[in-house]
């Protein structure tokens, strides 16, 4: 019987592709040598997944200092040289205004059990985005909270103990196959992949395309 809803942030509570983001992207073609927007995405993607991978126990970083750490790679490897303090603003802006997906209110409206938040943003940003949304998850589980990024088994072990649930009492839904599905069936708990372009087929795991979709 399930008994708690996990749920990931960003891409399946938030849009990625949204004003500041497009604003933080326009400004790193315009002041560096990659000109192609598909490749700045590939290669901060790629770096935001790898620091992220590092970042546990002694190793942690939270949002700020991982940002900084990207933005350091791109002027060493990229040709980065705008207004690092200006980008780390707008990185900032994304965290706490990127627009919630239009599923994501009602899914809070019509929940019939806990919906706890599991994500690698900081507890702060977290709070003031859902503060300025108005949505009240029953708990969030931030990677600070136990000094570990997603997929590492800590953060969703915490959510466990959080919730107060066995493994098979819960259900975690997100939009990456490595963070969200990979973490959450290392311990157990039993993933949905939330495909919101619809054209996933994940061997084993359950699919929905829309948060509508979900049967409490």
């Amino acid at each position: 019987m399930i008994k708690a809803i996990f749920m990931d942030y960003t891409g399946t509570m938030v849009m990625e592709d949204e004003p500041n983001t497009r604003e933080l992207l326009k400004y790193f073609i315009a002041h560096s040598d990659v000109k192609d927007p598909k490749e700045v995405l590939r290669i901060v993607w790629s770096k935001v997944k790898e620091i992220e991978a590092e970042s546990y126990g002694e190793n942690f970083a939270g949002n700020d200092v991982r940002v900084d750490k990207i933005l350091k790679y791109c002027t060493e490897n990229c040709g980065l040289k705008g207004d690092l303090d200006l980008m780390h603003e707008i990185w900032r802006r994304i965290w706490v205004h990127a627009p919630l997906f239009d599923d994501v209110k009602p899914f809070f409206e019509r929940a019939a059990l806990p919906v706890y938040v599991i994500s690698n943003d900081d507890l702060c940003y977290l709070e003031e985005s859902f503060r300025l949304k108005g949505i009240r998850p029953t708990g969030i589980i931030s990677a600070e909270t136990v000094r570990a990024c997603k997929p590492h088994r800590a953060i969703f072990e915490e959510a466990l103990r959080t919730a107060g649930v066995r493994h098979d009492e819960a259900v975690h839904i997100g939009d990456s196959v490595t963070s969200d599905v990979e973490g959450a069936k290392a311990v157990g708990i039993t993933p949905i992949y939330l495909s919101r372009n619809g054209n996933a087929d994940i061997q084993g795991v359950t699919v929905i395309n829309s948060l509508d979709e979900y049967v409490f």
